[in-house]
């Protein structure tokens, strides 16, 4: 099962990266804020990362910001379009539905759905 992690990064403000494992590389989506049920999140495509975040904390190079895990864990995939992705999480806090649907752009709109035991979602 491929791997996911939701990093709380700070810089150039305080956001969420969430990072889907795809081959050799991390799709990545910059948040505004942690998936929570109910709540339309804005959300950002930005670059492919490395596979190294999966497990990593800290300091970022060349002056980034720290980054931190708030959550991990496994998912599939449901749907890999170019305008929606959807994902079932099982990780430490968000087990359930995730979906992206593309705006305009790079610019998506982050929904997510508690699955049958709950959204586990905690601070």
């Amino acid at each position: 099962m491929a791997r996911y992690v939701i990093l709380d990064h700070d810089l150039p403000h305080q956001h969420w990266d969430l990072m889907l494992e795809d081959g050799d590389a991390l799709r990545t989506w910059r948040l505004a804020a942690v998936p929570e049920p109910g709540r339309a999140i804005p959300a950002e495509a930005i670059f492919h990362h490395r596979r190294i975040y999966l497990d990593y904390e800290g300091r970022v190079s060349r002056g980034r910001g720290r980054v931190v895990r708030w959550d991990a864990g496994s998912f599939t995939w449901e749907v890999d379009s170019s305008d929606e992705v959807t994902v079932s999480l099982e990780g430490e806090r968000c087990r359930g539905q995730a979906r992206l649907r593309r705006q305009a752009g790079d610019h998506w709109m982050l929904t997510f759905a508690p699955g049958p035991h709950g959204a586990g979602l905690g601070k």
